[in-house]
């Protein structure tokens, strides 16, 4: 009846006399959305712990049919979000430093602009990229939305994959660091000491999480060699090798990067060595004496997989890790002083380590953050190389790869071959009306929501810099309309500048003349309309997570499309990683037996 009364008087402020333990109150509100001011505190307390529960559940129910997705409904999943995209994809396209010069926020629909031209940072947090619940304040609704704008908001949250594995709601803390930092911000609990070396505390998550999940891999394929491909200094590649006790081949485009690689390795053995000395040459708890094998060599996302196999096969530089002799740490290599002596024949950087990919072996891929078109160049590997038994995936850079409209690339790098596009890949996406994602979309699905999240919350100084940008877009346009989207590096502290100070150096960043003149009343009509373009630009991130579907989805129909298993699963904690689905196919079936490394944590 309350409810019913609400409706005819457009009235949904509530005050409960005489309220006791709050029964009828909490029905108001948590059951049918009203604002209510007389509570119980005690037991909306207990409410609230069990709405978190049932969260946490369904967190574990979407998980799981992740894991259990069958092909069909990856289509119909893939189909729905184009057509979303068709209706709100002007949103993606936008590019927010012509939020002024395009009049990007005429291009919403009256109702919408309505809605949230007054909101403050709190309220686009709660209301727009999270799921809280209404009983805090800042979640709340100050006016009644249209209809459209909250079924955009329930289209997106329905149709994105979910980003959290089961149980991880509420775990991050500090700056949205997970647990394993709690005790020290820089070095991870869970990593032992001889990993984090030289490693920063986003990568030691990483390399940890995904070391499991290439470890459990290996497991189920009975396969032990991996190709770690742009491996970088070698982190995960060492952790897998000296920690994991798997077979690794490490390969890396840029020369300098294996040498320093391979100087890690060296001195990973040196503390082992040092180490043994001090427990009698016994090798610590959980350590392999097999260190990774690092190949410099480009990876050509538009090669065949017969030349990705000849570089490893035949590399042309290499750097081989130190050995350790006779699968112990004796002390004849080591002096009192922990000096390192000549070892027996066979050790040092020049030994001749176990063959990695000998003819006939299986092995299994990696690509953490594989940038753009590499790591579709690995799945089409995986799908076409007899050799390779199974592959984990976490990409990055989506922005960067090649589609039909695009066939070049950003970027440094030898020419790709345009004869198979990084998107789509699957024949299923590539025919759905719809299915083009532009750059501005891609790179969009690349930006960390999480974290801006959090800065929305903190209603942090910096959320005025891309209004700055935006104005600074007009300015640059007046004094040269020939100029548009031009790249002006990151201003330090641009937040703590006045706009005149800001607009000065992104003059000069983009060759105009910084003494130009400013006319502070037209300026300051946009600079006040900040709310605006935060509100705008929320809305752009809301679609992040739908583009980053669809671009993933499409990699596992491909998959399926050639006959192979996979799953994709939220591995990293996306507030510290935000990059973090990473996609797990085999040629033999995987079952659930992966559910439990994502959800470890």
């Amino acid at each position: 009846m309350v409810k019913r009364l609400s409706e005819l008087t457009g009235c949904r402020q509530v005050v409960d006399v005489g309220a006791g333990q709050g029964h009828l109150s909490r029905f108001l509100a948590f059951g049918l959305g009203l604002s209510i001011t007389a509570w119980s505190a005690k037991f909306d307390q207990e409410l609230v712990q069990a709405l978190r529960k049932e969260e946490a559940k369904r967190e574990g129910q979407s998980l799981l049919a992740m894991v259990g997705f069958a092909l069909e409904a990856q289509k119909r999943l893939a189909a729905d979000i184009t057509r979303v995209l068709s209706l709100y994809g002007f949103i993606a396209d936008a590019y927010i430093i012509e939020f002024f010069t395009d009049n990007l926020w005429g291009s919403l629909p009256p109702s919408w602009q309505a809605a949230l031209a007054d909101l403050q940072p709190p309220q686009l947090a709660a209301l727009l990229l999270e799921n809280r619940h209404a009983r805090e304040e800042e979640a709340r609704y100050s006016s009644v939305w249209p209809l459209s704008l909250l079924a955009f908001k329930a289209s997106v949250d329905t149709l994105a994959f979910p980003r959290r594995p089961s149980g991880w709601a509420g775990k991050s803390k500090e700056a949205g660091r997970p647990e394993e930092f709690q005790d020290n911000q820089c070095q991870s609990s869970r990593l032992p000491p001889l990993f984090r070396k030289h490693v920063k505390p986003k990568k030691q998550h990483e390399i940890r999480r995904l070391g499991q999940m290439v470890k459990r891999l290996s497991e189920l394929t009975g396969c032990r060699q991996v190709v770690d491909v742009g491996a970088g200094q070698g982190h995960l590649s060492r952790f897998l090798a000296f920690g994991l006790g798997l077979s690794v081949t490490a390969i890396e485009g840029d020369p300098r990067l294996v040498a320093q690689a391979a100087k890690f390795d060296q001195e990973l053995v040196q503390a082992l060595r040092k180490e043994g000395a001090k427990q009698g040459g016994q090798v610590p708890s959980g350590i392999s004496l097999e260190g990774p094998r690092h190949v410099a060599g480009w990876v050509d996302p538009g090669a065949p997989w017969t030349e990705f196999w000849q570089l490893l096969q035949h590399p042309e530089v290499e750097e081989r890790s130190p050995a350790v002799d006779g699968g112990s740490l004796g002390t004849a290599g080591v002096d009192p002083g922990g000096e390192e002596l000549p070892g027996p024949p066979g050790c040092g950087a020049n030994s001749a380590p176990a063959c990695h990919t000998p003819r006939g072996r299986q092995l299994l891929l990696t690509g953490l953050h594989a940038c753009g078109d590499l790591s579709v160049a690995l799945l089409r590997h995986f799908a076409r190389c007899p050799h390779v038994a199974g592959i984990t995936s976490v990409a990055c850079c989506y922005m960067k790869l090649t589609t039909a409209e695009a066939p070049v690339p950003p970027g440094p790098g030898p020419p790709p071959c345009p004869a198979e596009p990084g998107y789509p890949l699957s024949a299923w996406v590539s025919a759905l009306p719809g299915h083009r994602l532009s750059y501005k979309a891609r790179e969009g699905a690349c930006h960390a929501l999480e974290d801006y999240a959090q800065r929305l919350k903190g209603h942090s100084a910096a959320l005025r810099t891309h209004c700055f940008r935006a104005a600074l877009e007009t300015v640059i346009r007046a004094a040269d309309p020939a100029k548009k989207r031009l790249g002006v590096q990151t201003i330090a502290k641009a937040h703590q500048l006045t706009f005149g100070e800001y607009a000065r150096l992104g003059l000069e960043r983009v060759g105009l003349d910084p003494r130009t003149r400013l006319e502070p009343g037209p300026l300051q009509a946009l600079l006040a309309q900040e709310g605006k373009v935060v509100a705008f630009f929320s809305l752009a991130l809301l679609l992040a997570p739908l583009v980053e579907t669809l671009l993933l989805l499409d990699r596992m129909i491909f998959l399926q499309e050639e006959g192979f298993h996979c799953q994709l699963l939220p591995l990293f904690d996306p507030a510290f990683s935000p990059r973090n689905l990473v996609l797990v196919a085999a040629k033999t079936p995987l079952g659930s037996a992966l559910l439990d490394v994502a959800a470890e944590d």
